[in-house]
């Protein structure tokens, strides 16, 4: 009884710890994605100010050219991200799975196992009277 306990107490902390995984890559990718909006605006912002849009031109902004690379890293990041969020979604799902077979079998051991302690309750007593 206390290793079925325990297995199950096991599957709900892997499960917890799967989708605490997952809510993390998601808060990560949010991040991201904020991130490279603010550099969207801060990159139009000098392109503006310089009034120069063109990143091959030699006069340039330095500040805009460092934004674009530091934006299309975090846009690399984000993408890779979702690849891991999806795998880690996949293995939550699985924890999910066993999670739900250890609580059935549980389930079904107790099952099994009511109608021979009634029937023994039943033996014990028929026999007391029969005693009686």
């Amino acid at each position: 009884m206390k290793s079925r306990d325990s297995l199950i107490r096991l599957k709900r902390f892997q499960v917890d710890e799967k989708r605490r995984r997952v809510a993390q890559i998601e808060a990560m990718i949010a991040e991201f994605s904020r991130m490279a909006g603010d550099l969207d605006r801060e990159i139009a912002s000098e392109e503006q100010k310089t009034n120069n849009n063109d990143p091959t031109h030699f006069a340039y902004s330095t500040y805009a050219r460092a934004a674009r690379g530091r934006r299309d890293n975090l846009k690399q990041s984000t993408d890779e991200l979702r690849t891991q969020l999806d795998e880690a979604k996949a293995r939550h799902e699985e924890a999910l799975e066993e999670l739900a077979k250890a609580q059935s079998l549980e389930g079904r051991e107790k099952a099994a196992e009511r109608p021979v302690e009634v029937m023994s309750d039943a033996g014990y007593m028929g026999l007391r009277t029969a005693g009686v």
